[in-house]
């Protein structure tokens, strides 16, 4: 770490001021920021990647809320320069869809705040006064030892101005805050604690059946063993044990019986079809549904265009051409 770094860290910590905020955090910015951050350990193959993002949110007076993220950019070869036409793009899309949210602040993953994060913090301040920042540290470590420290690895600070000897500078107050959660905010992080649908369903299936094959392969090994045994000598003939055995074998159907291969290939090619069949109602249910929304659209349409067609046969008092005894 730089001197520059330790000296602004000293200064965050230095600070004995207390934010008056009341801060709410809502579960669905905590997975995105944990989404983001996950995402990217694995894109660029590296264990501390640079994490950047908008938060969004309700302020109401004191009182704010971080009810939603989206992630930012970099201007590539310009340093550390956030893409603000990509950052107002994203915002207004998202202003069209849920209009009381507003940009409050952002997010990147840190142990604590440093001169870099102020840097930042500086190129936000034109879209939001006093905006929020929000660290993830995902190593557990904290900033101050208090005994309102948060259960989740998420540490919230306020920007403010300290003055010191006649001189001002920038640091980040520390800010409490609680998990606010309603209830289908409740139902959409059960479902994702319980796996999330049909993908985590569909890998405990394979589990279970990679288990099973394991089992049974570990069996069948345990009975060429004890069968290469007693042909060797090594092993006392059990006759019980080799009759069963000995019928197992015959009821198993040889790979060279046409019989099976055929009943084997005429139950694959079955489920092939029943799975392209699905498919295709899918599609044509889909096509489906935009007809008919084509149909609702253009209906309205059709109706104010069929008065005028039948009136411009006469404009004006002149004879126009007869259309009815048009053959």
């Amino acid at each position: 770490m730089s001197a520059m770094d330790t000296d602004e860290v000293s200064v965050v910590l230095a600070s004995n001021a207390t934010s008056g905020l009341s801060l709410s955090l809502h579960p669905l910015p905590i997975l995105n920021i944990s989404e983001h951050l996950t995402r990217l350990k694995l894109q660029k193959n590296s264990s501390n990647p640079f994490v950047l993002g908008a938060l969004l949110g309700t302020q109401n007076g004191r009182e704010v809320e971080i009810v939603n993220t989206f992630e930012l950019a970099i201007n590539e070869g310009e340093g550390e320069v956030v893409d603000h036409d990509f950052l107002t793009s994203r915002r207004d899309q998202y202003k069209q869809v849920f209009p009381s949210l507003e940009f409050i602040g952002w997010y990147t993953v840190a142990p604590r705040p440093i001169a870099r994060h102020i840097a930042l913090h500086e190129q936000f301040t034109r879209y939001c006064s006093t905006p929020l920042l929000l660290l993830l540290q995902p190593n557990g470590s904290t900033i101050t030892p208090d005994v309102n420290a948060q259960a989740l690895p998420f540490k919230a600070f306020e920007p403010s101005i300290e003055i010191r000897e006649r001189k001002s500078r920038s640091i980040f107050i520390e800010v409490p805050y609680t998990v606010e959660t309603g209830e289908a905010e409740r139902i959409a992080v059960d479902w994702t604690a319980r796996g999330g649908g049909s993908g985590t369903s569909l890998e405990s299936h394979l589990q279970t059946q990679r288990s099973a094959v394991k089992m049974l392969h570990e069996r069948i090994m345990l009975l060429v063993k004890y069968v290469t045994e007693v042909i060797g000598g090594q092993a006392t003939k059990d006759h019980a044990t080799l009759r069963a055995l000995a019928a197992l074998v015959a009821s198993l159907p040889a790979s060279e019986n046409k019989e099976f291969r055929q009943e084997f290939e005429t139950e694959y090619e079955d489920v092939q079809l029943t799975a392209f069949l699905s498919s295709l109602t899918k599609s044509a249910n889909i096509l489906n549904d935009l007809v008919d929304k084509h149909l609702v659209m253009t209906a309205g349409r059709d109706d104010n265009r069929g008065p005028r067609r039948r009136g411009m046969g006469r404009q004006g008092g002149i004879p126009g051409p007869d259309w009815g005894d048009r053959h």
